[in-house]
């Protein structure tokens, strides 16, 4: 009988050690899904371009319309799926974040962190701008300047823009590619690579030290509290802010020019 009990209790600890090891392989592979998902959102809309255009043409729309309105649908269809995708897989997987020695901030001051995440973002780019007008570099951003345009057409591309973009752009260049480096190398190797990563992702390599300064303030946020949601709501902010601005700067100039009258 004790034979019985104790080979019952070998397969029963045999039995916890598999599915603790099935476990700790699923958690392994997240940040590669998380990866993965994000490359397939970026790549994916391509295939749709040309019949959800002629679409648009069909019902009416002249080509420049429709050509804005195609790609802004198709960014928020190709964000909305990859920003659910990517929170179902990360809330199932308890270990993702665990990835800090210490104790992490408390979410009151994760969110005081986020908001003052946002006004040392507004400081980094402003500097960064200033070095790349010094050495030649024109302000302004085509990629910003193209949404803006997009989003005028397609008022739901502000949502993808100032939610969907930064969570999962957090959750890729912070968490997978910051957090995953920062653990085999450093704080500036990771920064740096983090940050080059995500410039290439915006295609405005003229702009990668405004990326980089954005990159190490983001990422600082992140080691400061070892909260994602703390460059996650800088991010957000700095994508309203940026956004909010762009869409009303004929209001802005009328505004400034009615203060000027006055003076």
């Amino acid at each position: 009988m004790k034979l019985n009990l104790k080979a019952q209790t070998d397969t029963s600890r045999n039995g916890k050690s598999k599915l603790s090891v099935t476990a700790k392989r699923k958690t392994k592979k997240t940040p590669l899904y998380v990866l993965l998902i994000f490359i397939v959102m970026q790549l994916a809309p391509a295939f749709f371009i040309a019949p959800t255009m002629g679409y648009f043409q069909d019902q009416g729309l002249d080509d420049a319309t429709a050509r804005m309105t195609t790609t802004g649908w198709l960014i928020v269809s190709s964000m909305g799926i990859g920003f659910v995708a990517t929170l179902i897989l990360v809330l199932r997987d308890k270990r993702f974040f665990d990835i800090w020695k210490g104790k992490r901030t408390g979410l009151p001051m994760a969110f005081v962190w986020g908001v003052l995440g946002f006004l040392l973002l507004l400081i980094g780019q402003s500097l960064a701008v200033m070095i790349e007008m010094a050495i030649g570099i024109d302000p302004g951003s085509e990629n910003t300047m193209a949404l803006v345009s997009v989003a005028e057409v397609v008022p739901l591309t502000i949502l993808a823009i100032v939610l969907f973009a930064p969570v999962l752009e957090e959750l890729v260049f912070r968490r997978v590619i910051f957090g995953s480096l920062n653990q085999t190398t450093n704080f500036w190797v990771a920064t740096a690579v983090s940050a080059l990563a995500f410039g290439l992702v915006h295609m405005e390599m003229t702009h990668l030290l405004t990326y980089f300064s954005t990159g190490l303030v983001l990422a600082f946020l992140y080691q400061k509290t070892k909260r994602i949601i703390t460059p996650i709501i800088a991010h957000v902010l700095l994508n309203g802010y940026v956004m909010a601005i762009q869409l009303n700067m004929d209001k802005i100039q009328g505004f400034l020019k009615e203060l000027e009258k006055l003076q």
